[in-house]
C-alpha cells in the first residue's frame, strides 16, 4: 500500500513538473514573439523618419507656425478702435530686447521689452509706436486694491479703445503662486476674457499683484518706477460708470518710442 501511495504521488510531481515546463515554454515564446512585433515597429518608424525627411511631408505633418497673426477687429460695433492699418503678417525678429520710452507729463518711464520672449507683441507695440497711436493719451485706469497696476494704451481713455487688430498672448507666465506671475516693474498686455484678444492696452505693475497668468508679458520697467508708484500712493477716483477707477493725478503719455531690437 505504502510503495502504490508512493508511485501516485511520484506521478502527480512528474506531471506538475510537465505542466510547469510547458507554462514556462509559452511564457518564452510570449515575450519572444512581442520583442520581436516592437523591432518591426522600431524598424517601420525608422524607415518612416528617412522617407519623410528625403521625400514628401505626410497627410499629418503639423501646419508650419505662420508666425504673427493679425486678426481685424470690428471697427463698426466699436467706435473707441482706432484703425491705423495693422504689422506686415509673418514671423517677427524673435531676439535681443528694445526700449519702450514714455515721455509723460509726470517724468520719463523707461522699459525694457522682451523681444526675444515676445516677438509679435514688440512688433506690434512698435507699428504702432511708428503710428504715434500712443502720443497725447491718458493713461485711463488706475487699481490700488487687490492688485496694483496703472493701464494706458487706449487712446479712446474709456478703457474700450485699441487698434483694428487683436491676436494671440504670448511670454504668460505659469506660477502657480499668482503673487509671482507679474512682479512688482513688470509690464504687461491687457486682454479681454476671450484668447487671442490683446490690443494696445497695456499694464505697470506698481505693487503686489496676483494675477492668473493669462498675461503677455512685454518687459520690465528699467527707469522711473518710481514715479508710477507715486502715482499709484495719491490714489484712484471713485468708479466711473463703466467701473473704472482713474489716477487722481492724470497721467498722460506724450510721446512712446520703441528703439529698435538689439542683441
Amino acid at each position: 500500500m505504502q510503495r502504490e501511495r508512493a508511485a501516485a504521488r511520484a506521478r502527480l510531481e512528474r506531471q506538475i513538473a510537465e505542466k510547469l515546463e510547458k507554462a514556462k515554454r509559452r511564457r518564452q515564446r510570449t515575450i519572444i514573439a512581442g520583442s520581436v512585433t516592437a523591432g518591426l515597429v522600431l524598424i517601420g518608424a525608422v524607415v518612416w523618419a528617412i522617407t519623410a525627411n528625403g521625400g514628401e511631408k505626410p497627410a499629418d505633418a503639423a501646419p508650419q507656425d505662420p508666425g504673427c497673426v493679425w486678426t481685424p477687429d470690428d471697427t463698426t460695433a466699436n467706435p473707441d478702435l482706432k484703425d491705423v492699418g495693422a504689422p506686415p503678417t509673418g514671423k517677427a525678429p524673435a531676439k535681443g530686447t528694445q526700449t519702450m520710452t514714455l515721455d509723460m507729463n509726470i517724468g520719463v518711464v523707461e522699459i525694457e521689452v522682451a523681444t526675444a520672449k515676445a516677438p509679435c507683441t514688440a512688433q506690434s507695440m512698435t507699428y504702432l509706436a511708428n503710428k504715434n497711436f500712443f502720443d497725447n493719451t491718458k493713461c485711463h485706469r488706475l487699481v490700488t486694491d487687490g492688485i496694483h497696476v496703472l493701464q494706458c494704451g487706449d487712446p479712446s481713455a474709456k478703457g474700450t479703445g485699441g487698434p483694428s487688430y487683436k491676436f494671440a498672448e504670448e511670454n504668460k507666465p505659469d506660477k502657480t503662486d499668482y503673487s509671482q506671475n507679474y512682479p512688482e516693474g513688470t509690464v504687461a498686455m491687457a486682454k479681454a476674457q476671450a484668447p487671442g484678444s490683446t490690443g494696445s492696452q497695456f499694464f505697470l505693475v506698481w505693487g503686489e499683484t496676483p494675477l492668473p497668468g493669462d498675461y503677455t508679458i512685454l518687459g520690465k520697467i528699467t527707469k522711473g518706477l518710481d514715479l508710477i508708484k507715486k502715482v499709484g500712493a495719491e490714489g484712484a477716483t471713485e468708479a466711473d460708470a463703466n467701473g473704472l477707477t482713474a489716477p487722481k493725478s492724470e497721467v498722460i503719455i506724450k510721446k512712446l518710442t520703441i528703439t529698435p531690437p538689439q542683441s
